[in-house]
């Protein structure tokens, strides 16, 4: 199976053929991570309630906590306006971020100087 065509005409991909997916806790609305997906990856997402990704790294799909046990289970997955990102509202289950924080955004938020 493949992706729906549909789908696959509005997305507008880099040249690897990757769009950015942004996981979002679909509840808090807290941005957890950003991923990129093909279109196998945006298909399977769809298609079996798992949030799956390409890894870049890897040259491979990934299922969110195969490995780890920290799952996203997805909610509900839109296009921006201009097709080239993804937000996958997730339901996501221990830490998203591979440091083992709660999100990729933890860290100390950078100094914004007073103007």
């Amino acid at each position: 199976m493949s992706l729906d065509p549909g789908i696959a005409a509005r997305l507008k991909r880099n040249p690897e053929g990757l769009v950015p997916a942004i996981a979002q806790q679909y509840d808090t609305g807290e941005v957890l991570m950003l991923a990129w997906m093909n279109d196998e990856a945006l298909h399977r997402t769809l298609t079996t309630g798992r949030a799956t990704y390409w890894s870049r790294s890897r040259s491979e799909l990934w299922v969110k906590g195969d490995t780890s046990g920290h799952v996203q289970h997805v909610k509900a997955v839109a296009l921006d306006c201009d097709g080239d990102t993804v937000l996958v509202k997730v339901d996501q289950v221990g830490a998203a971020c591979h440091t083992g924080d709660h999100t990729c955004f933890d860290a100390a938020p950078l100094e914004i100087p007073v103007g």
